[in-house]
């Protein structure tokens, strides 16, 4: 029988760990050092120092762009978060082949790559003979122009986005299913309502595994919309898509400015942190609101 001490280590952290090293790591810290350099890739990289610090700031069509991706993830991650554990809830506690297949659909566009799910909307968007505008005109609904104009490509982007979300649906249906049934069972035999069972109990407990998943979504929305803005809608029309991880790919491998370019990534790494904390930050000023009332 292999009894290990306390603080001993797993072997089969190893791969993660080197893992972590070789593709995060080591990547952010060569971004950091390129970051204060002239590099485009043909020779040496030269040393700048704050020059691309100076740059960055006037820099109008970066802020742009990172006003574009805050602009879908304000939209985009309440609406998966809705998705998620709305879907969750519907399938937690029903048994049978039609709850096999909830779920089962529910992960599925998950599962499908960037790319494909990418030119699959692209194709179903389209003004022409998309099945989407298709629909909308065949009901009286006025086309929003999902390719064609400024928010309706904005639309477009944020649907192609919001049902990714099986990873999202598989926690919170897990958290829903840690739920004790004897706290709603306590709540029928009292006569509550649904209504009550689920704003007083069922959200309240897994109020923790969505924040998580928020802070979550928030980083995988901004980091994710540069396959379909790049295969949708291309930045357009007139860059109201182009987001700021499309706007860097641009700098580093269409203009060549590698260096600049690792500036742009930096930056918008400490501006994800940034907007990733602030689900946190929510969530402890309203639990110190609720300690304070009681």
């Amino acid at each position: 029988m292999d009894v290990r001490r306390p603080g001993a280590r797993s072997p089969l952290a190893v791969p993660y760990l080197l893992g972590s090293l070789l593709l995060v790591l080591a990547p952010l810290v060569l971004a950091g050092a390129l970051a204060f350099t002239d590099y485009y890739g043909f020779r040496a990289p030269e040393f700048s120092g704050v020059r691309n610090l100076v740059r960055l700031a006037g820099d109008r069509p970066f802020w742009d762009a990172v006003g574009v991706s805050a602009l879908v993830a304000l939209v985009v991650v309440p609406l998966r978060l809705l998705l998620a554990v709305g879907a969750a809830l519907l399938l937690a506690r029903r048994r049978g082949s039609l709850t096999t297949v909830g779920r089962a659909a529910a992960y599925l566009p998950s599962a499908i790559p960037d790319a494909a799910w990418a030119l699959l909307w692209l194709w179903i968007l389209n003004p022409l003979y998309g099945p989407l505008p298709a629909l909308l005109g065949a009901l009286g609904v006025p086309d929003p122009g999902f390719l064609t104009t400024s928010w309706g490509a904005r639309l477009g982007l944020a649907l192609v986005m919001a049902f990714q979300v099986g990873e999202a649906f598989t926690v919170a249906l897990a958290a829903r299913l840690a739920i004790p049934p004897q706290l709603h069972e306590a709540i029928e035999v009292e006569g509550g309502s649904a209504w009550f069972a689920l704003t007083r109990v069922t959200l309240p407990v897994m109020a923790p595994i969505l924040v998580v998943l928020a802070v979550r979504d928030v980083v995988v929305v901004v980091q994710n919309a540069f396959v379909p803005a790049l295969l949708v809608t291309g930045g357009g029309p007139a860059n109201a898509t182009l987001t700021a991880p499309l706007l860097i790919y641009r700098r580093a491998f269409e203009y060549g400015e590698l260096g600049y370019a690792s500036t742009l990534s930096l930056t918008l790494l400490v501006l994800t942190g940034l907007a990733a904390a602030l689900p946190l930050w929510i969530a402890a000023r309203l639990a110190t609101r609720q300690r304070g009332r009681r």
